[in-house]
């Protein structure tokens, strides 16, 4: 169970948001013809859209469709899956998400597996969105093989009970200016090992860490002109420095994310503070649950920007609805639904017009944090990020390098060095 508690801005924005999202069903009520149609969705991670009861009211909205939703926690291992069925070419639903980080190599190496979505009437869906976001998924032909929903713009979440507990501030405003860099942040994180209650550690896991800073550059994995750059990028190293100093120093629970192990931390009080793209909102609420509603609260993180994750849902060419999976996109993605994803979930919308919807958001699970001026501070900040065709892999390789330093102690140079390998293995550079 999910807990029900979310963030509204407003009375009237969430009247707003009823009749907006009522009056952009499309009109099509029956798109089966009289026939009744089941829509199979597939996803990683925490969309929101069922926990937010939208194909509920999509549902409704629309008789005749009944939406059934898998999903795997792990992109990794969800993004595998895939591969084995895009291979196969069985077994795929007839909608799926991919992650902003596998867009480029989408578009580049699988783009014959992904329906056109031009060719389903949804050739503008992306036109309200930021506009790198639909560039990601738009072919050099024109083809659009993906619909932007969140994008990720970061903070950092964090326990006040166990900041206050070790004496350390929780106000927010506070907070944010004494980890305005990461320096900052490790620094914090030294003064809370020193006083913590035994058990107790500063953060999840160096991967955590080690990820949103990458976030937070334009050039990462690959530059302008597509060429692999991960093992030269100085601010790839700088980010796996921060990581494995924090390793050394104890500040990391040494917790894989999306393990049973990382999921139980929410409620023990494992860590305290929290790497917290604002798709991670939605996420601690569920593992947290209703007890952790007023012991976490949100302030703005290092360099007030960063952007981790955000996602697209795709029709596979293989699809056995792709009209009526066209559609149910099409009302997913609109404005009206990306606001209510943020009140309820935290996911914050790649659309303009729901940004602005979003601004005076606060979140009562989070002791009422200004969310939307959070997160959209952060957006704003962010610049446009080089997507490259590697790199869900190469980060993989990174972060899985890094947990080798964490929970086996192999040595930061080794475990770097073990990273390019297996990036080289991979894909060849």
């Amino acid at each position: 169970m999910r807990p029900s508690s979310v963030a509204v801005g407003s009375a009237a924005l969430a009247a707003a948001l009823l009749l907006t999202s009522c009056g952009s069903s499309g009109g099509s009520a029956d798109t089966a013809a009289g026939g009744k149609v089941t829509l199979t969705v597939d996803l990683f991670g925490t969309f929101g859209f069922k926990e937010s009861g939208l194909y509920e009211e999509y549902m409704k909205l629309h008789p005749g469709i009944t939406v059934k939703q898998t999903d795997t926690q792990d992109e990794a291992q969800y993004w595998q899956a895939l591969q084995t069925k895009l291979a196969g070419g069985g077994g795929l639903a007839d909608i799926q998400g991919v992650e902003v980080g596998r867009a480029a190599g989408l578009l580049q190496k699988q783009a014959d597996k992904f329906t056109d979505l031009r060719t389903l009437g949804l050739g503008a869906v992306n036109d309200d969105l930021v506009p790198w976001k639909g560039a990601a998924v738009k072919a050099a032909d024109g083809r659009v093989l993906g619909a932007g929903t969140d994008i990720g713009p970061e903070a950092i979440c964090f326990r006040t009970d166990l900041l206050k507990a070790a004496g350390l501030p929780t106000d927010r405003t506070e907070l944010a200016a004494k980890w305005s860099t990461w320096q900052g942040y490790l620094d914090l994180g030294r003064q809370y090992a020193a006083k913590a209650a035994a058990g107790n550690t500063w953060t999840d896991s160096a991967a955590g860490v080690f990820t949103a800073e990458v976030g937070q550059q334009k050039v990462r994995y690959a530059d302008e002109a597509g060429k692999p750059v991960h093992d030269s990028n100085p601010a790839v190293q700088s980010a796996w420095a921060d990581a494995t100093r924090l390793v050394a120093d104890g500040l990391s629970a040494k917790l894989p994310q999306w393990t049973p192990e990382w999921n139980k931390a929410f409620t023990t009080g494992k860590f305290a503070t929290l790497s917290c793209p604002a798709w991670m909102i939605g996420y601690i609420k569920g593992q947290a649950g209703t007890a952790g509603s007023g012991t976490w609260d949100i302030a703005p993180g290092p360099g007030r920007t960063g952007n981790w994750g955000g996602s697209y849902l795709t029709v596979p060419k293989s699809a056995k609805h792709p009209k009526e999976a066209a559609e149910l996109i099409r009302w997913l993605t609109a404005k009206e639904q990306q606001t209510t994803l943020f009140t309820k979930q935290g996911s914050f919308p790649s659309s303009t017009g729901a940004q602005t919807a979003i601004k005076g958001v606060q979140d009562p699970y989070f002791n009422n944090a200004p969310i939307g001026e959070i997160f959209s501070e952060s957006a704003a900040n962010m610049p446009v990020q080089v997507l490259g065709v590697d790199d869900g892999v190469i980060g993989k390789a990174f972060t899985d390098a890094l947990g080798e330093v964490e929970r086996t102690g192999t040595a930061p140079d080794t475990a770097w060095k073990h990273a390019l390998d297996t990036v080289r293995k991979a894909v060849g550079n």
